[in-house]
């Protein structure tokens, strides 16, 4: 986990180094100040709005000026025109030296700023009028004007040389040899997290669940929290990989005064991408984040050692479900919130929006009340335990395996296979056959002409041998009660038998107790009862037809009915 922590560091850090904005303008060796509008500058303003940008020169900010929205753009072209236009004439002369003053317009009683370039016997090369300092640009640092006008001249005086010391052959030979040092630690660094991201992935694979997975709960919880874990790394890892490349790549474009126009170029073309992909990242990583915490705090609760065995099964199925529905709750949360920041992050006013949003939602609200409904009972379901994920339940005439649920669905699977949803609105009656326990009933049909006695000696003797087993021990609960003569049918008289059995083993502990019973039965002599009809003869009637001419005048006649059983 320290690792892990140190990787998480890095990468923010890393990624604030390339693309946060640089308010205050602070020097930063190798990187040009790259002025990136916040979230409040990226709103488009009205026309006649007082709005700033900077003067670059190579890519790097060397002052701002301020102007109506209308007429900025015109007034940094014509500036950054002349600037050029003397630059190209300073860095071309070695010897040049350069000289800038202001001057007080007569007309518009503005300080204007002049750029002159002299030779070595201090002639005249070039002179240029770069731009008139206004009041505008003076309210940006809340100075007089004409301290304005000295604070632009000082950083020119600072920045065009150092612009020219940029493209001497020592210079850019330095620049060349760190950006190759650069390339290759990149290349290095690269490989390394490659490597690092191979071996997380083999890991990774070693946790993901089978299809027949019997680990219990608290097992399948604590693997399902290593592996969110090692999926956050893993998404990390290829920021940090992203990071490095594109980090690197602006760095390298930063160090010549050719290629960093560029640099800004792209900087300000993908602030809008980049901005929104950390957004997102951000909350793919906090989701995850949480998963695992919720993974920790469900198999804590599910490996606590002071529940009985029943309350402990009972509490990991229903940890199991809360744990499912508490994660699609936080991925829900998370993504909307994700979504407002991210539009508010690339400068759209979000206050109107959630406003308008309340409005819809008041609505949907009112023509949703279904969904409201479903909500509500799928939170009792869930608070009041009624059933879990792994139940077998019964609602109304359908029933199953309970294989989802959420606050608005239930989903079965019934004996067929069949996957039924039902609106948690329509559970109103639900039977859990497997709540803490289950019960297998049997009743066992016995011929009317067996020894009652002795088929419940027998049935008696079958059950004690059968909780002797150590096998079929663990299944049941208790001893087996035979309940005795229960009914008597049209195909014999009924044994009832109750066995408490561990929750939804009561299908094969029933199966197992009649395989054993059927063959008790058998070696005793003992049969089970078959369908049975009953046959009513009256000897009165002729019959002639039956003693084909044999019988006599001293026949005699019995008027009794006469009984037979046919099986």
């Amino acid at each position: 986990m320290r690792i892990s922590a140190l990787t998480i560091a890095g990468s923010i850090a890393l990624s604030g180094w390339v693309i946060s904005p640089v308010q205050a303008q602070l020097p930063i060796p190798g990187l040009p100040d790259v002025n990136i509008p916040t979230p409040n500058s990226l709103k488009q303003p009205s026309e006649d709005a007082v709005v700033s940008k900077c003067i670059r020169l190579d890519g790097r900010c060397l002052f701002e000026i301020a102007a109506p929205t209308s007429q900025l753009p015109q007034r940094i072209q014509e500036i950054e025109q002349r600037l050029q236009d003397i630059s190209r004439t300073y860095f071309k002369n070695e010897n040049a030296e350069l000289e800038i003053r202001q001057e007080l317009d007569q007309q518009s009683n503005l300080p204007e700023i002049y750029i002159s370039l002299l030779d070595e016997q201090g002639d005249l090369l070039k002179e240029v009028r770069l731009m008139s300092v206004t009041n505008q640009d003076a309210q940006l640092t809340e100075v007089p004007i004409e301290t304005r006008a000295d604070e632009i001249i000082e950083q020119l005086e600072q920045q065009l040389p150092q612009a020219k010391q940029e493209r001497q052959p020592d210079v850019l030979t330095n620049r060349v040899v760190i950006a190759v040092g650069t390339g290759v630690a990149m290349i290095v660094a690269s490989l390394l997290i490659s490597r690092w991201e191979s071996r997380l992935k083999r890991s990774k694979q070693l946790l993901e669940p089978s299809q027949s997975n019997t680990a219990p709960i608290s097992t399948q919880l604590h693997q399902n929290q290593q592996r969110n874990v090692k999926e956050v790394l893993h998404r990390l890892l290829q920021l940090t990989q992203g990071v490095i490349w594109v980090g690197g790549s602006l760095f390298i474009l930063s160090l010549f005064p050719y290629t960093r126009p560029l640099q800004v170029l792209i900087l300000a073309s993908f602030r809008i991408p980049v901005r929104v992909g950390i957004v997102g990242l951000g909350s793919y990583v906090i989701i995850r984040l949480s998963y695992a915490l919720t993974d920790r705090f469900s198999s804590a609760i599910a490996r606590n050692h002071l529940l009985t065995p029943e309350s402990a099964q009972r509490a990991q199925l229903r940890v199991s479900t809360v744990s499912g529905v508490t994660k699609n709750i936080i991925t829900l949360s998370f993504s909307a919130i994700g979504l407002l920041v991210a539009l508010a992050a690339i400068g759209i006013d979000i206050g109107p929006l959630l406003a308008g949003a309340g409005i819809v939602g008041l609505g949907l609200s009112l023509a949703s009340q279904n969904l409201i409904k479903d909500a509500i009972n799928g939170f009792f379901i869930l608070l009041e335990d009624q059933y879990a994920v792994g139940d077998v339940i019964g609602v109304g005439d359908v029933g199953g395996f309970v294989e989802k649920i959420n606050l608005r669905i239930t989903q079965l699977r019934d004996a067929e296979g069949r996957l039924i949803t039902i609106p948690n609105g329509e559970v109103r009656i639900v039977a859990n056959l497997s709540s803490n326990w289950s019960r297998a009933d049997l009743n066992i049909p016995v011929t009317y002409q067996a020894d009652v006695d002795k088929a419940l000696e027998l049935v008696r003797h079958v059950a004690h041998e059968m909780v002797m087993n150590q096998m079929w021990r663990e299944r049941i609960l208790d001893q087996p009660d035979i309940l005795g003569v229960d009914d008597f049918g049209d195909r014999g008289f009924i044994i009832r038998v109750w066995i408490k059995t561990q929750p939804l083993k009561q299908w094969e502990v029933a199966r197992e107790f009649r395989r054993r019973l059927k063959a008790a039965f058998d070696e005793a002599g003992i049969r089970l009862s078959l369908p049975q009809q009953a046959l009513w003869f009256n000897n009165t009637l002729p019959m002639q037809s039956l003693s084909n001419g044999h019988s006599n005048g001293n026949s005699h006649h019995d008027s009794q009915p006469k009984y037979a059983e046919i099986d």
